[in-house]
């Protein structure tokens, strides 16, 4: 199979890689600056168990493409850091491909520190319900915190609707072009999530998306732009987002609700029930999800 989007093939990326030429962790700006380069975006997958893990890069190899691993801070009551972490750095390091580890909407210094200590190549402090200064003030620290580290920095801009666990909505408020300048320059963030009218969890409907706010972002801004709330996004919606600029986009909930599906496929079959079959059914769900988005995330806009 021709890769879609081979990091190897791009130059910027190759010396970058952590722990050797061997390794496939790699860094997430990276990742992003090669999507630049093509004008694609980066599957960014959400994780919770070994098998998502597995199941997100069995998907990312078969395509030879790389993808970014990811975990948000109000997954961790369930998939406690300690854990999970080290897991996905080693299945990182182990893959075929190459695979940036990312802290998801971390929402305290001590998460982002512990993050860092465990070897994730990018972390985000979401502090875009604070005050714009304040919320300048606590991702520049972070900033300074991962350069240590020689770690990727994402922050928000703006609000997201909804959120990573559906415990609340502060609304959406989409970013302000002239403020993702100012927020840009002042931070020293490597990639920055806007908001346009998506959100976190399941849409009732597709959302609509301000694509003009986007393009204006796009225009003004120089660094990589995020799409959160992926989940329920068309897949046109995607692509025309990704050639106005977007490089990350986030997959959550779709990939979730697949190794649900598949899980509850399996628990309604006549077959007698096993832990490794009931094992595979969740690998399976979330390599279909995450293979299917890496396609589309692939495929040039068409208007």
């Amino acid at each position: 199979m021709t890769p879609l989007f081979s990091v190897r093939r791009c130059k910027q990326c190759t010396i970058n890689r952590t722990g050797g030429p061997n390794h496939a962790l790699v860094k997430m700006k990276d990742l992003l600056r090669c999507a630049e380069e093509k004008n694609i975006g980066c599957g960014a997958f959400s994780v919770g168990n070994m098998e998502m893990v597995r199941g997100a890069i069995r998907a990312a190899e078969e395509l030879d493409t790389p993808i970014i691993l990811q975990i948000a801070e109000v997954r961790l009551k369930n998939s406690p850091l300690h854990l999970m972490g080290p897991m996905m750095v080693q299945a990182a390091k182990e893959a075929k491909v190459d695979v940036a580890v990312h802290l998801d909407h971390g929402l305290t210094f001590e998460t982002v520190d512990k993050a860092l200590e465990l070897g994730f190549t990018s972390v985000m402090l979401d502090a875009s319900t604070l005050p714009f200064e304040e919320n300048i003030a606590r991702v520049k620290a972070v900033v300074e915190k991962a350069r240590k580290y020689g770690a990727t920095v994402e922050a928000e801009l703006g609000f997201v609707g909804g959120s990573e666990d559906g415990s609340c909505d502060h609304g959406i408020r989409c970013t302000d072009p002239d403020d993702a300048v100012v927020y840009a320059r002042e931070t020293g963030i490597d990639a920055l999530a806007v908001a346009i009218g998506n959100a976190h969890g399941n849409y009732p409907v597709a959302p609509t998306l301000a694509f003009d706010v986007l393009e204006k972002i796009h225009e003004k801004v120089d660094i990589p732009l995020v799409l959160h709330g992926g989940s329920g996004i068309t897949d046109k919606d995607f692509q025309r987002a990704i050639s106005l600029g977007i490089r990350k986009v986030n997959i959550a909930t779709a990939s979730f609700n697949s190794l649900t599906a598949h899980v509850e496929k399996y628990m309604e079959s006549t077959d007698k029930h096993n832990f490794f079959d009931l094992n595979d059914a969740m690998v399976q769900g979330t390599y279909e999800n995450v293979k299917r988005h890496i396609l589309v995330f692939n495929e040039p806009y068409q208007e």
